[in-house]
């Protein structure tokens, strides 16, 4: 049990840290682009929702999506209303790595290490040189999972965690769970993506899968939360937003939970559990913001209402930003 453990927190580890260096470097690379991309394609909810899923899926955070809107809002090249759609479109564009994950790309993890460290080490141009430290921690991520995957597998044969596992396809148990594991790593990607490896073992069931990735979405509101609390009134909206929104479309999905695990399973249809509980985090985020869309106007007068921008007009009119080099 010893080995299985240190083998899990291994590649817990390597997963973690190539989830935040992988963003940190595409932001790097992007932080010019994102902020323009941010404030200039935002007039409306369906463009500013769009612009999020396509950000996001490039960064693979929507935390750091999130953060950088904050960061925005903050110095005025962006306001509350817009950041809404960023929000939405960010938690749809967070499901792309659980369904990269659960095509099981591990066994290939090498490959993208190599190239990344040769371009790393034989490329003088600073630009090739980020680039291969993307790919490298674009490989290092994955063979952090395959760590995982290989060190669960004794596992199999352990009455007492199948018991334990078992005990999390009770909604609210496995809810809590994942929104703790969740708030101690920092990072809802490496929650779904353990979940997704414990699938492909048949250590978890799709219940117990679906309820834990309803507590990852809630845990990764706590870092744009704290985001929002340490920046203007503004910002701290969208942060308050972003925790509502997240709220109440978990409460829904915990109240006709065994409904919605039926849908995937039949949406689904023979697919593994692995993609099952992936294709869920996408019906769950993307059903959400459809529920949402709706009420997004008027859930804005509310927090309007409750929480007036002290700056008054001039956070309606964002401060351009200047696009020359």
């Amino acid at each position: 049990m010893t080995a299985v453990l240190l083998g899990v927190l291994g590649g817990l580890c390597l997963f973690v840290y190539a989830i935040t260096a992988l963003s940190e470097v595409l932001r790097g690379m992007a932080a010019d682009r994102t902020r323009i991309y941010l404030s200039r394609f935002t007039g409306h909810l369906l463009s500013s929702m769009l612009t999020g899923i396509l950000i996001t899926i490039l960064l693979g955070s929507s935390s750091a999506v999130i953060i950088s809107a904050l960061v925005l809002i903050n110095a005025r090249a962006l306001t509350f209303r817009q950041s809404l759609g960023i929000v939405m479109g960010a938690n749809i564009g967070t499901t792309m790595s659980s369904q990269i994950i659960a095509l099981d790309p591990g066994q290939f993890a090498a490959i993208p290490m190599l190239l990344g460290l040769v371009l790393m080490i034989a490329v003088p141009r600073d630009a090739w040189k980020q680039g291969g430290k993307a790919l490298f921690y674009f490989g290092l991520l994955f063979f952090g999972l395959l760590t995982i995957e290989s060190s669960v597998e004794p596992l199999k044969e352990s009455a007492q965690f199948r018991e334990w596992m078992a005990g999390l396809e009770r909604p609210v148990p496995g809810a809590l769970i994942g929104g703790l594991v969740t708030l101690i790593i920092q990072s809802s990607s490496a929650t779904v993506g353990m979940v997704i490896t414990l699938a492909k073992q048949d250590l978890v069931t799709l219940p117990a899968g679906i309820a834990v990735l309803l507590g990852a979405e809630l845990g990764t509101c706590s870092d744009t939360l704290i985001a929002g609390m340490a920046s203007g009134r503004e910002a701290l909206k969208t942060g308050l937003f972003h925790l509502v929104f997240n709220l109440i479309t978990i409460l829904l999905a915990l109240l006709f939970f065994q409904p919605f695990v039926s849908l995937v399973a039949w949406i689904s249809g023979g697919q593994e559990i692995d993609q099952q509980i992936a294709n869920a985090h996408v019906f769950f985020n993307t059903l959400g913001v459809l529920l949402f869309l709706p009420f997004v106007g008027s859930i804005r007068k509310v927090f309007d209402r409750l929480m007036p921008d002290t700056h008054g007009s001039e956070a309606e009119t964002p401060v351009p930003i200047e696009t020359n080099a």
